[in-house]
């Protein structure tokens, strides 16, 4: 990778998300920057009178926009349900960065998807996972851009990351 530059990961949980990112961000060198992981370090300070909603994204923005600022690729990933978010990372990433790539991942297969809501564990201490009933009534806006979209039931992880791997070289080398 010749140009920093950010991905973003999007998608409901237990779409896959954190399983792509962790091998995308190791095989670009990138800084890998969770949601989930500033969410809960908030949450655990007891400083917060109620679990954050924007404090979580702030942050996120704050930690990526440094990062590119020093010339290193970042990888973000986070539910990003809203427009407004879609589009301050997307705003973040052509400021600082020099490309933007953004991913939503879905599962095609609903008897899949919650299986695996279902049967997931937590690997970030404390946090509270979302139930399948959670994840149907979440408010989740479509995403309105042009924007690459991954369907996990389709594609294994190593696929999945060999695709985000060649549309990101794409954008580095032009």
């Amino acid at each position: 990778m010749t140009r920093p530059g950010l991905v973003l990961l999007g998608g409901l949980p237990g779409t896959g998300k954190s399983t792509v990112a962790v091998p995308l961000a190791r095989e670009l060198r990138a800084a890998y920057l969770r949601i989930d992981s500033i969410e809960q370090a908030l949450l655990d300070s007891g400083e917060l009178p109620e679990p954050p909603r924007a404090a979580g994204y702030l942050a996120g923005y704050a930690l990526a926009r440094d990062q590119l600022a020093i010339g290193l690729p970042v990888v973000a990933e986070c539910v990003n349900p809203l427009k407004i978010t879609r589009d301050a990372w997307k705003n973040l990433g052509d400021r600082y960065g020099e490309w933007t790539l953004e991913v939503e991942l879905v599962c095609s297969r609903p008897d899949e998807h919650r299986a695996r809501v279902e049967n997931r564990t937590a690997d970030i201490d404390g946090l509270e996972l979302p139930t399948w009933q959670q994840v149907l009534e979440r408010h989740y806006e479509p995403w309105e851009r042009e924007h690459l979209v991954i369907d996990t039931a389709a594609s294994s992880v190593a696929e999945s990351v060999e695709v985000i791997l060649g549309h990101t070289a794409a954008l580095a080398d032009r």
